[in-house]
C-alpha cells in the first residue's frame, strides 16, 4: 500500500515541468509583479529558479476572477509566488512571509504614533480605504466611514492605479491617512515623494475582523513532491527571500506580531 501511495504522488507530481520554472503571475501588478520583472514576486522567482537550477518563464494572466483556473489549474504553469495561506484552490506551501493591514499618514501631521485604527485621533479624518477589502471593514468598525474616501479594488493595473492614487492624496493632503495592504503600503510610502509613515494594524486583530495574513507559494492539488522541493527552497533561500521583500518596504511581522528588521536566517 505504501509502494501504491508513493506511485500516486509521483504520477501527480509529473505534471510539473522540471526543466523550466514555469511562475503564473500578473503582468501589471507592482509591487508584486510586471511584465518587466520589476517586482517582488519575480525577485522571488529569480531565487527558486537559482537554487532549483533552471530559468524562469511566466504565464501572464491579470490578478482577477478566473486567474488561477485560467493559470494554475490549467496546467499553464506550475506556481503562484505569492497567494494567502488557506486558500482552498490551490496547496499552499511554508509562508514566505507575514504581513498585515497598515495605517499610512504623513509624519507631523498630529498621527505620529497611531498604532490603531481605533485611535481618538482619527475622529473626523478623511480615511483612504479600498472597496472591498479589510481596509473598509476596519474603518466601518472604527466608525470613520463618514469620512472615508473609497478607492476602487478591480481596476486594470495598466491603466489605472487607486494604491498609487490613495498615496499621493496623503501626501497632497486631499485624505489624512489610508488604510491598505502593507505590502502595497510600504511599497508605495518609500516612493514619488517624501517617505510616509507605515503602521501595520495587528493591534486591531480580533476587533474588525482579521488584519494579518502569511503567504505561501501555490501549487495545485496533488503536487504534493512539488510542495516539498518549494519548502525545501524556502528553508535554504528565506534570508534572501527577506532581503527582497525588506528592499520592497515590505511590513513583515513574525508570529509575536513584532516588526522583521533584517533578513532572518
Amino acid at each position: 500500500m505504501i509502494g501504491s501511495a508513493h506511485a500516486v504522488e509521483g504520477h501527480r507530481s509529473d505534471l510539473v515541468n522540471r526543466k523550466v520554472l514555469r511562475v503564473c503571475a500578473d503582468p501589471a501588478n507592482l509591487p508584486f509583479s510586471d511584465e518587466k520583472k520589476e517586482g517582488f514576486e519575480n525577485k522571488i522567482a529569480d531565487i527558486i529558479g537559482d537554487e532549483l537550477g533552471v530559468p524562469v518563464e511566466y504565464t501572464w494572466f491579470p490578478q482577477a476572477v478566473g486567474f488561477t483556473r485560467n493559470t494554475l489549474l490549467a496546467k499553464r504553469c506550475d506556481v503562484i509566488i505569492g497567494t494567502g495561506q488557506g486558500d482552498d484552490l490551490v496547496l499552499n506551501t511554508n509562508a514566505l512571509y507575514r504581513s498585515a493591514y497598515a495605517l499610512v499618514y504623513k509624519p507631523g501631521t498630529g498621527l505620529d504614533g497611531v498604532e490603531s485604527i481605533f485611535d481618538p485621533r482619527l475622529k473626523d479624518k478623511h480615511i483612504g480605504v479600498v472597496q472591498g477589502t479589510p481596509s473598509a471593514t476596519l474603518v466601518a468598525k472604527a466608525g470613520l466611514m463618514g469620512y472615508a474616501r473609497p478607492y476602487r479594488l478591480m481596476v486594470d493595473r495598466r491603466y489605472d492605479d487607486p494604491s498609487a492614487e490613495m498615496v499621493k492624496d496623503i501626501r497632497d493632503g486631499k485624505i489624512e491617512a489610508g488604510v491598505m495592504w502593507g505590502p502595497i503600503a510600504g511599497y508605495y510610502a518609500s516612493r514619488n515623494g517624501d517617505k510616509l509613515t507605515v503602521v501595520p494594524l495587528v493591534q486591531d486583530a480580533g476587533k474588525a475582523g482579521r488584519v494579518d495574513f502569511r503567504i505561501t507559494m501555490g501549487v495545485r492539488q496533488g503536487d504534493d513532491l512539488w510542495k516539498r522541493k518549494l519548502n525545501d527552497v524556502i528553508r535554504k533561500r528565506q534570508a534572501d527571500i527577506d532581503k527582497v521583500l525588506l528592499d520592497y518596504g515590505v511590513p513583515m511581522i513574525d508570529e509575536d506580531n513584532k516588526p522583521i528588521t533584517s533578513p532572518r536566517s
